[in-house]
């Protein structure tokens, strides 16, 4: 069989038109104790915004749940004509990590990538059955899909929909991902199935992020050449150094032209969970949708600074603030628990 980028398909960035935004309702009291109320009215938030400008499959886990998340998106005066629920079982919200990666090819016709999913190196062993949900969803979304036998999580990879991706060692190099691949096969499988062709490898992700270092927390694509860099000014902060040095490798690298990218540098907030540990905060989890940007919020200093920035960015987009402090407690945050699908007629 031909693989995706034989058969002229390609990821495309996250800025292009949207048919739809793939959510997943929380439920799971092991990834937000005590706060499973707080991260319900998140969602809620975040599907009010999002369906005034796209279509939202929505997946819930049960009947229960379903009637539940009805009752409360009822209170945000959702209109539900805009939104597809689907009973799919499943644990936890990050659909953007084992959920389907969509392709398109001469834009408009759609197929989708299953990658495989272990649980960020089957550190939750009560995730793994997260990898089957994209097979319970094959009779709803009925385009071409392809299965690579690869692990990999959406929040790994970023790219500019013109033939370049970003990522990280620390996590794609993983010996607790795909231990038997060298790079050049992953990078063999990056460009095979997601239609690319340069991939800039940076090399780790903000500290105590579970996940290995998912690049979505430290560098995102704001435009085919324009890159959102998170970088940190406390040189006495553990993640000044981590990100200084990818600064330094993408002030370094070209775009397929040659020329160099426009960098533009977001703050990182600071944000410690209950138990003191530093949370893995970051301005560059932001979701890109169709006439907006969700940016998330720490009740931190650069909160409003940050949302000025992107604001320059995306100037004919609204930004709209989403508080994050609750959500974190799950590991991420806006960019992680959505995933887009773009238009396409076929």
């Amino acid at each position: 069989m031909l693989t995706p980028k034989q058969q002229g398909f390609v990821m495309p960035a996250e800025w292009e038109t949207h048919q739809a935004t793939w959510l997943t309702w929380p439920y799971d009291i092991n990834s937000f104790p005590d706060r499973i109320a707080k991260v319900e009215q998140v969602f809620a938030k975040i599907i009010y915004h999002l369906h005034q400008h796209e279509f939202i499959e929505l997946l819930l886990c049960n009947k229960k749940i379903k009637q539940r998340a009805l009752i409360l998106l009822k209170q945000y005066h959702i209109d539900f004509t805009k939104i597809n629920l689907h009973i799919v079982d499943y644990t936890d919200v990050w659909i953007r990590d084992y959920g389907p990666i969509f392709l398109i090819k001469n834009n408009n016709k759609l197929a989708w990538v299953k990658w495989q999913y272990n649980a960020y190196g089957k550190k939750f062993p009560e995730l793994l059955k997260d990898n089957n949900v994209t097979y319970q969803l094959n009779n709803y979304i009925q385009k071409n899909r392809f299965e690579p036998d690869m692990i990999l999580e959406g929040g790994s990879i970023e790219v500019n929909g013109q033939g370049t991706l970003i990522t990280t060692e620390e996590c794609l190099l993983n010996s607790n991902r795909n231990y038997h691949f060298s790079k050049e096969q992953t990078e063999n499988y990056l460009k095979d199935y997601l239609g690319v062709t340069k991939i800039i490898w940076l090399e780790k992700g903000i500290v105590n992020d579970h996940t290995d270092g998912h690049v979505d927390e430290i560098a995102r694509f704001v435009n085919h050449n324009t890159i959102a860099v998170a970088y940190e000014n406390n040189k006495n902060d553990p993640n000044f150094e981590i990100l200084n040095n990818n600064l330094h490798i993408l002030q370094n690298t070209s775009n397929l032209d040659g020329n160099p990218f426009n960098l533009v540098k977001l703050p990182m907030p600071n944000m410690t969970y209950d138990n003191g540990e530093k949370a893995p905060v970051s301005y560059t989890n932001f979701y890109i949708a169709n006439g907006l940007v969700l940016v998330p919020q720490f009740n931190h200093k650069y909160d409003k600074l940050a949302i000025d920035i992107i604001q320059t960015l995306f100037p004919e987009r609204k930004i709209i603030g989403i508080d994050c402090t609750d959500l974190i407690y799950g590991g991420g945050a806006l960019h992680c628990i959505t995933q887009q699908q773009p238009v396409s007629v076929h």
